[in-house]
């Protein structure tokens, strides 16, 4: 199962130079060509399509609807313009124009998914430092040690559906252990017989991977919950030596080498909001 998975799926990879441990200099957030300076001026129809709400055309309709407040008074004139310093706020909830962005890493061993700049740790921040000029988060944590599929993005909603306990995002791991898998543990694993401190293990499938050592297994699950994998072979008295993600919420590592990035296709992300 877990070799079959490096074949999946196909997209359009960018591909980023050379990790580069320089420091690199800040860069600005491009929200729209036409607005480099943060008191000029957006049409309120404009700062909403960007924000992914609507086309320009229905912004006109909820803004003379009494939809749209700005700074928290209701605007209701459609050419309004509002400054990039502005609140904005759409039926009650705030929004940006800033364009939203999905960036898909293969992440190699050593970065850090979250580290302490004072120690000079290198993060999986450097490593995608090119692939936007927005700001932008990884969606859940990976271990240093452990590589594979991680996805980046300033879309706080979707972020905050896929790392949620409520969604079920379909991942799998080629995992290396410290020894052999007994054919008993893996049929616990399977059925649900391993109990943790916060509930029963569940998973989709899990298998020797063809032609290597049973050290080497595939495990398909869609439990968000922290560190399930690593606890549940614990639990079993096994170590993991080597944790690899290779397919997250339908996304593959196909095409996509160690330590590159690329964005996601418009179908990717649909399918991403689907789950």
């Amino acid at each position: 199962m877990a070799s079959n998975s490096r074949n999946q799926g196909k997209g359009n990879m960018k591909k980023n130079k050379p990790f580069d441990n320089k420091k690199k200099p800040s860069k600005k957030i491009a929200v729209d060509k036409q607005v480099k300076d943060p008191q000029a001026g957006m049409r309120l129809n404009k700062y909403i399509s960007n924000a992914g709400i609507c086309s320009r055309r229905d912004a006109d309709i909820y803004i003379t609807a009494g939809s749209v407040r700005v700074n928290g008074e209701v605007v209701t004139e459609m050419g309004h313009k509002v400054k990039l310093t502005d609140e904005v706020k759409f039926d009650g909830r705030k929004i940006s124009p800033e364009k939203k962005e999905y960036v898909l890493l293969n992440k190699p061993s050593g970065f850090y998914v979250t580290g302490s700049l004072e120690k000079n740790n290198r993060t999986v921040m450097d490593l995608i430092a090119n692939a936007s000029n927005s700001k932008l988060d990884p969606v859940g944590k990976l271990e240093t040690s452990t590589t594979g599929l991680l996805l980046f993005t300033n879309d706080g909603t979707m972020a905050k559906s896929l790392g949620s306990s409520k969604t079920r995002v379909r991942q799998i791991y080629h995992i290396t252990l410290n020894k052999n898998l007994d054919q008993e543990d893996l049929e616990k694993i399977s059925e649900g017989r391993v109990i943790l401190e916060d509930g029963k293990v569940t998973v989709d499938d899990i298998s020797y991977v063809d032609n290597r050592p049973k050290r080497e297994v595939g495990l398909e699950l869609q439990s968000t919950r922290i560190h399930i994998v690593q606890r549940t072979f614990k639990k079993l008295g096994y170590e993991i030596v080597k944790l690899d993600r290779v397919v997250f919420g339908g996304l593959t590592k196909k095409d996509l080498p160690r330590g590159n990035y690329r964005h996601l296709t418009r179908q990717e992300v649909i399918n991403l909001g689907m789950l």
